[in-house]
């Protein structure tokens, strides 16, 4: 069996992902690129000199559950070792007036982010379990919006995460329903939700599984990548004057290749294996900066909420009947 550490990163073929990659093959890792572009995600590992020995290409499609569960076996047939999990992918569908399905009829945004991350986590826990690595992770992206004590989680652009009491899942979450609390289609609003869902399972999978296993469980919100294709969906105007305006008006922007190392370090340093944190820079790009303890969503201290959310998700990706509330 290889000896050198694994780690599966999803969404490794662009931007952050892609930086982490990188950054982790340089450090002795062996990255496992979960990816729905076979052929893209060779070629732009080419590209970026990534070395073939430190890295191999795995399909992954989020908004696929079967996709999810055959990347299992094809995890297996690597003989590898899993010593850290990265859910990095994401979509971003801001100028969506009408909600996109995933293959099981879930609206899209919350179908890859959350629930396909969500399954992800939970058919590869048993997996991380058995693994003989003495320091193992599973590592959750989250982002500023999605958190409302940030600044950047409250500005009302389109309009702030809010689950409400997660009548959405309750109901199904299929057509006609398209958002989490039940409500009228947002599509901006669709993916702070589901950024937020990211955190909260951070927040119960520290809870549930910690203290027994061992495991680390952590997020981390690597700064403002202003130019990555996450917002490929966007208005051209915006993708020109975006990273812009982070970089000379808030000060804000991150490289790809920072926020890739950010990713790096949170997954191999020995310092930075703190389980239940929420890890940030404070949204800078400048050198030196050190990682502190972002506070975490309110929403993540709502034990009952957080509860609620994982039995909704563990109903939506088994394909069950919607739990009743309480």
């Amino acid at each position: 069996m290889p000896s050198e550490p694994t780690v599966l990163i999803t969404g490794a073929s662009s931007g952050v992902g892609l930086a982490a990659t990188r950054a982790l093959a340089r450090r002795g890792w062996h990255v496992l690129c979960a990816c729905r572009d076979l052929d893209k995600t060779h070629r732009v590992l080419g590209e970026a000199g990534v070395d073939p020995e430190k890295y191999t290409v795995l399909k992954l499609d989020l908004a696929s559950l079967d996709s999810v569960r055959e990347l299992v076996p094809a995890l297996a047939a690597t003989g590898r070792e899993l010593h850290a999990l990265v859910c990095n992918a994401a979509v971003y569908l801001p100028l969506d007036q009408e909600p996109r399905r995933s293959a099981e009829g879930y609206e899209l945004s919350v179908a890859v982010n959350h629930l396909g991350h969500f399954l992800l986590v939970q058919l590869l826990h048993d997996v991380l379990v058995q693994s003989s690595a003495a320091d193992k992770r599973v590592v959750i992206l989250g982002t500023v919006t999605a958190n409302r004590r940030e600044l950047g989680g409250r500005i009302p652009i389109p309009t702030p995460p809010d689950l409400g009491d997660l009548e959405g899942l309750r109901r199904g979450f299929r057509s006609p329903i398209s958002m989490i609390d039940g409500g009228a289609f947002d599509s901006g609003k669709a993916y702070k939700d589901s950024k937020l869902c990211n955190l909260m399972t951070t927040a119960e999978l520290h809870r549930r599984y910690h203290r027994d296993t061992g495991i680390t469980y952590q997020a981390l919100y690597p700064g403002c990548v202003a130019d990555t294709a996450l917002f490929r969906h966007h208005y051209q105007a915006f993708q020109r004057l975006f990273p812009l305006f982070q970089r000379k008006i808030t000060g804000g922007y991150v490289s790809q290749e920072k926020a890739g190392e950010r990713v790096a370090d949170v997954v191999s340093k020995p310092e930075l294996a703190v389980s239940g944190v929420y890890w940030s820079w404070g949204n800078r790009q400048r050198d030196g900066t050190r990682p502190f303890h972002q506070p975490m969503p309110e929403e993540t201290m709502n034990l009952s909420l957080c509860e609620q959310l994982w039995r909704q998700s563990m109903a939506l990706v088994h394909d069950r009947a919607p739990e009743k509330r309480d």
